[in-house]
């Protein structure tokens, strides 16, 4: 294996500069090092201007996102010897303006995430006296799947919908939406579907699945999108056919 590898990390202050640049800089290869660790090798070594975001440096934060050689990744998750002998190009996370070299901003994924409701929403709150709000491992299962979302915005680097569409709520958003319509101890999701069951929201997914591709943690964001689209159209059905029926 070779001793060291290219860097091609993308600077950008919009302040100053008028386009992106991409900056070069040989990092060495080593079998255990993520493309994390050679950013701040950059960081610590090289040039200490360079600006990305990261935290746990174990796949549970989500912060450390960008593109990769084109595809979004963790780069706390991903290896720096699978791109030998290089180069590596590192940019931000396409679908997002970016602050500054490799840090996005994120406020219209936090506005679309707020929005879709993804918390528990009871009709009435139980006092504490009478206990917890009990599940069996089946109803655990229904949406455990959809829980594991870390908010990285791979799904949203990856989505051609809403690259095209900034109106459109996004797989994160609407997956997380999901989570909490199969959970058992919800009572909120007529209230979500009046939010999402739009042009803007699920129906505006024209089901690509590059979201489920890139998703570090298996949600499949795409396939919550279809069973949301399912379950929209059975209420619009039952509204139709029974329009005396009550709502939440």
């Amino acid at each position: 294996m070779a001793e060291a590898i290219t860097l091609e990390v993308t600077r950008y202050h919009p302040e100053r500069d008028e386009e992106p640049s991409l900056q070069s800089d040989e990092v060495p290869l080593r079998k255990e090092w993520v493309v994390l660790d050679a950013l701040n090798y950059v960081k610590d070594k090289v040039d200490g201007t360079l600006s990305f975001r990261w935290s746990c440096r174990m796949g549970i934060c989500g912060s450390c996102g960008m593109m990769v050689n084109g595809a979004p990744k963790l780069t706390c998750a991903t290896f720096l010897s699978d791109y030998a002998p290089g180069p590596v190009r590192i940019a931000p996370l396409d679908n997002f303006p970016v602050i500054r070299d490799l840090v996005v901003d994120i406020s219209d994924f936090l506005i679309k995430l707020s929005r879709a409701k993804p918390w528990l929403i009871r009709k009435r709150e139980k006092p504490l006296s009478e206990g917890e709000y009990l599940q069996t491992a089946d109803e655990l299962d229904t949406y455990k799947q959809f829980s594991m979302c870390i908010n990285c915005m791979l799904c949203y680097a990856a989505c051609p919908v809403y690259g095209l569409d900034p109106l459109f709520s996004g797989p994160a958003a609407i997956a997380l939406a999901q989570r909490y319509n199969l959970d058992s101890r919800d009572e909120g999701s007529n209230q979500r579907l009046d939010i999402l069951s739009h042009s803007d929201g699920i129906w505006g997914c024209t089901f690509v699945g590059e979201c489920t591709e890139v998703c570090p943690k298996n949600v499949d964001p795409a396939g919550a999108i279809q069973q949301y689209k399912l379950t929209a159209t059975k209420e619009w059905m039952k509204s139709f056919l029974m329009p005396w029926g009550g709502g939440e």
